[in-house]
């Protein structure tokens, strides 16, 4: 069964954040980060692509409004970098560009929306480290459900939801999907 077919299988169980519990806790989350960082002079928000850099940018804007300066945001792309696909041609060249800015000393916040077993989380810093090495490394996401494989944390979590293996948390955002909220699904029997 693909992921399509798998995903219109989903049952849904319930909404866990509507668009105003969303915006709220990126709002918590961004006081938090400038709290932990002392401001936002030496950070760099990069968004793991697709839902991560939706809320990279999100983040951005509300440290900016509390820091009265800008804030740099990147995109990063993992999927030559899983774990979970087959890797029979050599490694992508990576650019320093393709994240959008500098981390060379930096003091990063990769963001993702849902952390799980760690593995996306695992990719992205070996994909992170090809572009450069910054100062620091923070993870933030929005919904940490538990189940993880490697030793990976959070430092920022919008929501913890533990979760069984049949559940899945599905995050929507207006950039992306067009609307805004994240429910719980759970997969056919």
């Amino acid at each position: 069964m693909s992921n399509v077919e798998a995903n219109k299988q989903l049952r849904e169980k319930g909404r866990l954040m509507s668009a105003s519990e969303i915006d709220r806790t990126l709002v918590r989350l961004a006081h938090q980060i400038v709290e932990k960082n002392e401001g936002s002079q030496n950070l760099g928000l990069i968004g793991i692509k697709r839902r991560g850099f939706p809320l990279a940018e999100r983040i951005a804007k509300m440290i900016s409004t509390i820091e009265k300066t800008p804030v740099e945001t990147g995109v990063l792309d993992i999927s030559f970098y899983r774990d979970d696909l087959s890797t029979k041609d050599k490694r992508p060249v990576v650019t320093n560009g393709a994240i959008g800015f500098d981390i060379e000393g930096r003091d990063v916040i990769l963001m993702d929306d849902v952390l799980y077993t760690g593995r996306t989380i695992r990719a992205a810093l070996d994909a992170l480290f090809d572009h450069g090495r910054p100062r620091s490394v923070q993870l933030l996401v929005l919904i940490d459900r538990g189940h993880r494989e490697l030793p990976i944390e959070a430092q920022f979590v919008g929501r913890h939801v533990p979760t069984s293996s049949r559940e899945v948390i599905e995050v929507k955002l207006r950039e992306i999907d067009g609307e805004e909220q994240v429910l719980l699904m759970e997969l056919p029997e």
